[in-house]
């Protein structure tokens, strides 16, 4: 069985509120397979109800006038019994039942079972469910495997993630040996990449062939979605689609509007591109006309690049047999786009927004992310003369940027030169977000109050 990070995630949030949670995430992440997990390990009850499943729940429940009233309904869709205080209930596929996103609200302040929420397409069928309902149900989004977890599944031991980290931290080299296995696992991880479903067929057959088809089965699904949900647009979007491994793979790796149809306007495929985004398929990641935060202010709406949101997936669009040509690390292959798109996803899956930055003057870079308040330039290098970056230089050499950092991910040890580290590219693992504790902040205001 697979370990993922949203197991340890969901222990601490039951313990700690009382409130409902919605797990997001693209199609075959893992949402429900983790989630009854956990609902059947720490719970003497576990309730779950799939409205694709169980059409008709959807039906019984929507007919609801309060919470006592849903859970008198509720138990009669299942034959486990509800029990105050050891129940927890389980709705899928929320997105074929709106209302009861809404009916969270008065489920959580009756209190007397906890809950959770899944589904696929929310950012597509329910736009403005994050602000529904405030203050009983926090979202919590859902990736594919992340590197890290992917390096766990493979079987690395804590000890050797831990030394990573280190080397990370302290930006000292790896054990050459350690760097090299570390090189061969990434590259496998750029072919099956982060789906469970892959994943694990890989575990259970080590056939290169078998992840393929169990790749080839989400893209099926993933196109299905495209036309049932949204019929005015699939054509466009289904376009998009199959063109992001090519756009990719272009010397700017922009997405450019005429390789779709030379008279069309950004705004008549902006939705097409959205839909993607909001689906969790895509990962956009916009250009900003300065690196200075804040990044999104200078934000182009209409100049991005497009990556797919599994690099796994990625490779399985590309013509066949690129597998075996990243695994035996073939030179005569650009590995430029598939590196980056593995960046892309893993800085993504840390909660980092994308961009990149573009000038006519200083060249471009291929990420700029915020870091501790600070811009942090990223450059991917999958050759061996990965110390030529114009772009980098010019823009860490630019007083008004004031830049401190910029880190180089290529496939040599850890070094640095100046202001500028030079990373293996596995070690974006480990570059995240700071998290900030408790903040306790009281005012004096002796003599102001009663």
């Amino acid at each position: 069985m697979l370990k993922r990070k949203i197991d340890s995630y969901l222990e601490q949030f039951y313990e700690r509120t009382n409130k409902a949670l919605l797990v997001t995430g693209a199609r075959q992440t893992g949402k429900s397979f983790s989630i009854r997990q956990f609902g059947k390990t720490h719970f003497e009850n576990f309730v779950e109800i799939n409205f694709i499943d169980q059409p008709d729940a959807a039906e019984v429940l929507k007919g609801a006038r309060n919470s006592q009233d849903i859970i008198v309904r509720l138990s009669l869709l299942t034959n486990t019994p509800l029990v105050a205080g050891k129940t927890l209930v389980f709705f899928d596929e929320v997105q074929e039942c709106p209302e009861i996103v809404t009916a969270v609200k008065f489920l959580v302040d009756e209190g007397s079972y906890r809950y959770i929420l899944s589904g696929s397409l929310l950012g597509v069928e329910l736009k403005d469910l994050r602000s529904e309902p405030v203050g009983y149900m926090d979202v919590k989004d859902m990736y594919p495997l992340d590197m890290e977890e992917f390096f766990q599944a493979m079987g690395i031991s804590n000890q050797v993630m831990d030394s990573l980290q280190r080397a990370f931290e302290q930006q000292q080299p790896v054990d050459e040996y350690v760097h090299k296995k570390m090189m061969e696992l990434f590259r496998l991880y750029l072919i099956v990449g982060g789906m469970p479903a892959a994943v694990q067929k890989y575990i259970d057959t080590r056939n290169l062939q078998d992840v393929v088809g169990e790749q080839q089965a989400i893209i099926r699904l993933y196109k299905r979605d495209i036309a049932k949900y949204d019929k005015k647009h699939k054509l466009y979007i289904d376009e998009i689609f199959d063109m992001m491994p090519s756009e990719l793979n272009a010397k700017n790796k922009r997405f450019i509007l005429k390789n779709l149809n030379e008279n069309m306007k950004f705004s008549r495929y902006e939705n097409s591109f959205l839909w993607l985004k909001d689906a969790g398929v895509a990962l956009p990641t916009y250009n900003v006309e300065e690196p200075v935060v804040p990044l999104k202010l200078s934000r182009s709406r209409n100049l991005f690049k497009l990556f797919q949101s599994d690099i796994g997936l990625l490779a399985c669009q590309y013509a066949e047999g690129i597998q075996l040509r990243i695994i035996n690390d073939e030179k005569g292959i650009n590995f430029g786009s598939v590196f980056e798109n593995a960046v892309a996803q893993e800085l993504h899956a840390h909660g980092f927004e994308l961009y990149y930055f573009n000038s006519k003057k200083q060249g471009e870079l291929d990420f700029i992310i915020e870091k501790g308040g600070r811009t942090l330039p990223i450059e991917v290098k999958s050759g061996k003369d990965y110390q030529r970056h114009n772009a980098l230089t010019n823009v860490m050499s630019n007083t008004d940027y004031a830049i401190p950092q910029a880190l180089v991910f290529c496939n040599d040890n850890v070094s640095a030169a100046g202001n500028i580290v030079y990373l293996p590219i596995y070690m974006v693992a480990y570059l995240k977000r700071e998290t900030i504790g408790d903040v306790i902040y009281d005012i004096d205001l002796k003599g102001l109050v009663s």
